[in-house]
């Protein structure tokens, strides 16, 4: 298998040349990229500018050096994503939480590119899913079945109602414990860091959606059902304000995920007095609302909206 040694290639050639090698594959083969670091970005790029046609898996991760075979798929060969896995039945996010595995901001990457990142069986986390298969659905909310200016109007008033409400208590509790016992446990000023870079981004990034997105979500469907001539956005596709969306649960999760490993999966130290553990309870508690949160966005509203837009303009 050919290896392309991307640190030989001048900066701005990088990426074309690694995408010339990718588009003059044959469906089935394979060609390894080495880097001096993580090349997630590409990972993106190619996700969006030749879909889900490939497979991407770290040989190497680090710290000095990154090495990812990327193979090209076999026609009509596209395996699920963990956020169509967790849309299709949002039981198996459950399975997904068991292992760690990221499946709102990190939901775009198949079962065995996550568990070859994090060193998991994947066989192991397969059969936990087959298991939830074998048990017949309950009564649970079925997310993907809703009509989506309805999911639209239920994250506003369950999820961004939620942030909006936690975000004065979480800071006040965040600034009391760090003042107590930031001095015997410094930890507690990065996981306040990355907890406020936390709230300013969803406070500055939940207006855009209720002003902005949604509201063109849920006239999507009005054009829809009432066979109204499509007009073209101000933003030209729904696509372009999505992109900036998903970046920005990115960089949420990337923060929510630092907290979650500094703060040793949300356990306080063994002498915590009341305040320090309802913060990391209600820290654990924030970071599940959301991660549930953007799954539905990323995973569910975010994809059909795009297909939605697509047929009206289609039709128009």
């Amino acid at each position: 298998m050919e290896t392309l040694n991307v640190t030989q290639i001048e900066p701005r050639l990088k990426h074309p040349t690694i995408f010339e090698k990718f588009d003059s594959l044959k469906p089935g083969e394979s060609f390894v990229i080495h880097n001096d670091h993580d090349p997630i970005p590409l990972y993106y790029q190619m996700l969006a500018e030749r879909g889900k046609i490939f497979e991407w898996e770290y040989l190497a991760k680090g710290p000095e050096i990154y090495e990812v075979k990327i193979s090209k798929l076999s026609t009509g060969e596209e395996p699920k994503t963990l956020g169509e896995l967790a849309a299709s039945d949002y039981r198996k996010a459950e399975v997904f939480r068991k292992f760690g595995l990221d499946f709102c901001c990190g939901g775009k990457k198949t079962l065995k590119e996550v568990c070859a990142q994090k060193g998991l069986d994947a066989e192991l986390v397969e059969s936990a899913i087959l298991e939830i298969d074998k048990t017949p659905k309950g009564h649970s909310d079925n997310f993907n079945d809703w009509d989506i200016d309805f999911l639209a109007d239920y994250i506003v008033n369950k999820h961004h109602k939620y942030v909006t409400n936690s975000i004065p208590m979480l800071t006040e509790l965040c600034a009391k414990v760090v003042k107590v016992h930031g001095e015997a446990h410094p930890e507690l000023r990065e996981i306040s860091d990355n907890y406020f870079s936390v709230a300013e981004e969803l406070l500055g990034h939940m207006p855009k959606e209720e002003q902005i997105l949604f509201p063109y979500i849920k006239n999507l469907v009005r054009s829809k059902k009432a066979h109204l001539k499509f007009e073209n956005p101000p933003f030209e596709t729904i696509e372009n304000p999505v992109k900036i969306m998903e970046n920005e649960h990115y960089l949420v999760g990337v923060r929510l995920e630092s907290i979650k490993q500094i703060s040793n999966n949300y356990t306080p130290p063994p002498n915590a007095c009341t305040s320090y553990t309802v913060l990391y309870a209600k820290l654990e508690e924030f970071a599940n609302d959301l991660q549930e949160h953007i799954h539905l966005e990323n995973n569910i509203l975010f994809p059909k909206a795009v297909k939605l837009e697509k047929e009206l303009r289609l039709n128009q």
